[in-house]
């Protein structure tokens, strides 16, 4: 259990906890949501004992092993699976006790070590490290090289995969999903609904919060407020409240009414495609939202330019990809595209697939390997991506901005726009080199806006900015009249801006048909055709009897040998059988492994799907340990499929 118990908490002049009061029980999921500013990463500070109460007390239950990620990792030389490995400090421990007991030939102390490693799941963790990786962007071949080989985003998700090694009963998360793809971020929901400990998790991503999230705690006004729930019922809840709230009825049906207006526009323009269809749903979904959102900061437009071009820019053959050193490298061909006024398309596709090429390609940055790129007459493009982030002026302000902008601009225009941006007061006159990660972006999509472009191309615009923030961008790009190319891991942006949906994949960009819930589908299919693809050819490697057969008809073949020569044939014959044995082992031990997996899991299912086990107030607790074991169950299979997996494709190099 955790509590807070009339907690005060003042960090330099402000005050961010007065009289916080909040009981969290064991095993809950709760999502942390808040301003930026109100304190979210203060409270986990306070939870690790790292901070102190200015007044009141913090008590978490006895013999918590808390897991944490760390916000900043160094560039090591180490690989990044031991970098991952390293994350079980106990384990590593024995491993180092172990050496020690070898190299003095203490065969008692061994045999003692070995069992604490079976104790501590030590003989999966390679494995289990391995799936992390791979489930968060990494491929096979990236698990040997050092850490200082990737960029800060891929350390990040290897510092998350630490953390989810990490054996914990307490899990805390800052903001995981910030580096991620939607691919990676669907695995890791995925795999944060599985762990069975407590989760308390900072996110700014609305669906995220709802697919993992039991609980949501809301920071403001300087004390803290549970809600049971995700952050749809969070939202509905709030919205409740702040109806029963006099002063506020005015405000929120001047809102109500807006939204109405906005949905009746786009539902006019949607057709019967079904990711159409969709997003009038979401739309209509934004008319409840939108009163949860009342004293939100950020209101804001996305005007578009006033002439537009028919097509607005089109793609013919085009080859796109970077060159290197040592050469050309295509990562999509073939691509021919045609962009129309209007359009609203997000892209897809599995990580490095080149979305952001397309995108960078798209904008001109990125020159064409081949083919060609017509922009129309009167093409104006907005275009946001992280790095643009670093290239704003550091000593200059959000006003300065968008006046080098416009010089002929007057200030009170300049300040009420970027007022709905957030920039309102002193802040519109404060230096961008002490501004935050999401008050730069905001500051960035600012200064596309005024310069109302007629083709939007966002990449991963949400990353930084808080929920509030997220919602004011997500209704400001749904009302946007140009033409919108988004790549995010918002679902929920993504439902209510785009209304079809291209894929990028096997170096090509084609339509795809469907909506998000197809894609996490179509994704999960294709992941499925590939493992079954690597295990069909380790089967059939290991099928293959050529070079066996080619050893024992050796000598018949090869009448004219000495006797010496058969004899040495035959010796090599037995020592490469003899090598291939603990291959042989292993990958029969990890077979089996997985049959009782599976045994296992069917069992525990079995149990589940007794309508009873959840009507009966009596099995609460055997439904929470059911549910516990189901999940430890599926990740002990997931860990012996990828042992099982590694060991055929150990055996296939061999040549077995």
């Amino acid at each position: 259990m955790i509590a807070l118990r009339e907690v005060a908490l003042q960090r330099g002049t402000q005050t961010l906890l007065d009289g916080a009061e909040l009981t969290l029980h064991d095993g809950i999921k709760a999502g942390i949501i808040g301003a930026n500013g109100t304190g979210k990463t203060s409270l986990f500070k306070l939870l690790l004992g790292e901070i102190g109460t200015d007044q009141g007390e913090v008590v978490i239950s006895g013999g918590q092993r808390i897991a944490h990620m760390a916000q900043e990792i160094q560039a090591l030389e180490r690989s990044i699976l031991d970098y991952v490995l390293d994350g079980d400090h106990a384990l590593r421990r024995v491993e180092a006790e172990l050496a020690a007991a070898q190299a003095a030939a203490d065969a008692h102390r061994e045999a003692e070590l070995h069992g604490m490693i079976d104790t501590l799941d030590g003989y999966t963790a390679e494995a289990r490290a391995a799936q992390l990786l791979v489930g968060l962007g990494f491929v096979q071949a990236d698990l040997d090289r050092p850490l200082s080989d990737f960029s800060g985003g891929w350390r990040m998700r290897v510092n998350l995969a630490r953390t989810l090694f990490m054996p914990s009963d307490l899990l805390l998360l800052d903001e995981p999903t910030n580096h991620l793809d939607l691919d990676a971020l669907l695995w890791l929901e995925q795999w944060l609904k599985r762990y069975p400990g407590t989760l308390l998790l900072i996110s700014h991503d609305r669906d995220f919060l709802d697919a993992v999230c039991d609980h949501i705690v809301h920071m403001h006004h300087k004390t803290v407020e549970l809600y049971r729930g995700n952050y749809s019922r969070f939202e509905r809840t709030r919205a409740e409240k702040l109806a029963l709230q006099q002063a506020e009825a005015e405000k929120q049906q001047a809102r109500r009414e807006e939204i109405e207006r906005f949905i009746a526009r786009f539902k006019a323009k949607a057709t019967k495609a079904r990711q159409a269809q969709s997003r009038v749903k979401m739309l209509e979904r934004m008319e409840d939202i939108a009163v949860a959102h009342v004293d939100s900061p950020f209101h804001f437009t996305l005007p578009a330019a006033d002439k537009t071009s028919h097509p607005l820019l089109v793609l013919d053959q085009a080859r796109l990809g970077y060159v290197t050193d040592s050469g050309e490298r295509t990562q999509l061909d073939h691509v021919n595209l045609t962009l129309l006024p209007g359009s609203r398309i997000g892209l897809l596709g599995p990580n490095g697939a080149g979305k952001s090429t397309l995108i960078k390609s798209l904008t001109g940055e990125l020159a064409l390997l081949g083919g060609e790129r017509v922009p129309g007459e009167h093409l104006s493009i907005g275009y946001f991506a992280q790095h643009q982030l670093e290239g704003l002026d550091t000593g200059a302000t959000p006003f300065v901005h968008v006046q080098r902008l416009s010089p002929t601009a007057s200030d009170q225009a300049i300040r009420n726009f970027i007022g709905g941006f957030g920039f309102k007061g002193d802040d519109a006159f404060a230096t961008v080199g002490n501004f935050s990660g999401g008050e730069k972006a905001r500051l960035a999509l600012a200064l596309i806006a005024w310069q109302k472009p007629n083709l939007l191309l966002l990449d991963e615009p949400t990353n930084h900015l808080d929920l509030e923030m997220r919602e004011a961008l997500t209704q400001a790009i749904a009302g946007f009249d140009g033409t919108v190319i988004i790549v995010s891991h918002d679902r929920h942006l993504l439902r209510a801006s785009v209304d079809d949906f291209w894929v990028v994949a096997d170096q090509r960009v084609e339509p795809f048909d469907g909506d998000l819930d197809d894609y996490h589908v179509w994704l999960k299919t294709r992941l499925d055709a590939q493992r079954r693809e690597a295990k069909r050819k380790s089967q059939s490697a290991k099928a293959e009897p050529a070079p066996r057969a080619e050893t024992r008809s050796e000598p018949a073949a090869s009448a004219g040998a000495t006797a010496d020569e058969r004899k040495a044939a035959r010796k090599a014959a037995a020592e490469a059988r003899e090598k291939l044995r603990p291959l042989k082992k292993q990958r029969d031990r990890a077979e089996k492994a997985v049959e009782k997996e599976q045994r296992s899991l069917a069992a525990l299912e079995q149990t589940l799907a007794d309508p009873a086990l959840y009507t009966d107030a009596a099995r609460k607790a055997e439904l929470e340990q059911t549910l516990a074991e189901q999940a430890k169950a599926q990740s002990r299979l997931n860990a012996a499929e990828q042992a099982w997996l590694e060991a055929e494709e150990a055996l296939e190099n061999s040549g077995a």
